[in-house]
């Protein structure tokens, strides 16, 4: 069952609303999903559960009137309530399959993958696509381990789900993915630190057409 596509996941956006009023924030996402932006991920570590329900509410009238579907980093209450199209899962979050008996088959699950048996396993737990990386150190508050592109080679020609490479990757530095198999890009600061997110989408998928990286 196919509920997301590669061309779907080309151009990747999870979201950072670090030190933005929330009209910036929402704002932002807008003219991301204006300039081209394809797959959204609300990502929030310090919210309450009242205050993330609310906002990726108001985060999800806005793609579903770009119809862009939006999954919800980790917390599957949040994703739920607010009837997001999905959740995406780290490796220390609830495990695929349990996540897939709670949301069902309409569900889009996302995985993070680091190693190809992770990557085998995601997709032997019904997981529809992979967040591999990070490529590259980030600046978002999260843990990360760097990941070869070596390894995210090997990722892509071990599974056949669609896999995206995530981690400090912006248009001056996203050559070294020219070549590897991957549906896209999943990008943070890029775009939501640039001063115009619209223009800098539009040159992230100028750049990865002219790479030939994503949506194949």
């Amino acid at each position: 069952m196919k509920r997301v596509s590669r061309e779907q996941l080309k151009l990747y956006l999870v979201t950072d609303s670090t030190n933005l009023p929330e009209d910036v924030f929402l704002f932002k996402i807008e003219q991301a999903l204006k300039g081209g932006v394809s797959f959204l991920q609300i990502r929030e570590k310090e919210r309450t559960t009242y205050e993330y329900v609310e906002l990726a509410r108001k985060v999800h009238d806005i793609s579903r009137s770009y119809n862009v579907p939006l999954v919800v980093d980790d917390r599957i209450d949040v994703a739920m309530a607010v009837d997001a199209e999905g959740v995406h899962l780290g490796q220390s979050d609830m495990p695929v399959d349990v996540a897939r008996k709670i949301l069902g088959d309409k569900k889009i699950i996302g995985a993070t993958a680091k190693t190809v048996e992770q990557a085998k396993r995601a997709q032997e737990m019904d997981a529809d696509y992979l967040g591999v990386g990070a490529i590259y150190p980030t600046t978002t508050k999260v843990k990360t381990v760097l990941t070869p592109v070596e390894t995210l080679r090997d990722i892509c020609n071990s599974v056949h789900i669609p896999a995206n490479a995530i981690g400090g990757l912006n248009s001056t530095n996203i050559d070294v993915l020219k070549g590897v198999p991957i549906a896209g890009i999943c990008v943070v600061s890029a775009i939501m630190k640039a001063g115009d997110s619209y223009e800098a989408t539009k040159g992230l998928i100028e750049k990865m057409d002219q790479l030939g990286i994503g949506g194949i």
